[in-house]
């Protein structure tokens, strides 16, 4: 029983050993040009982030200064209704 059990341990180790060594070191010519696509394309993708990142930087600029000239106006409705109610 024993003895079996190591050929059968030599014949998966033979085995294994067989397909790693049938198993490519590098990668052909498709995979490479595939990775070299996906490359370019995560370079695209991270410009268009960049460049929408600066536009929400933007828009977020605009916003606060319209909140700001929106609060000068209720400020100065404020005080002219103040100034209404006075008289």
């Amino acid at each position: 029983m024993i003895k079996s059990l190591k050929y059968i341990i030599f014949a998966v180790c033979l085995v294994s050993a067989l397909f790693l060594a049938g198993c490519s070191s590098s990668p052909s010519d498709a995979e490479l040009k595939q990775l070299n696509d996906l490359k370019a394309q995560a370079s695209s993708l991270e410009k268009q982030v960049q460049n929408k990142q600066s536009e929400k930087t933007a828009l977020e600029k605009q916003i606060a200064e319209k909140n700001g000239k929106l609060q000068q106006c209720q400020s100065d409705q404020e005080a002219v209704k103040k100034a209404l109610g006075a008289k």
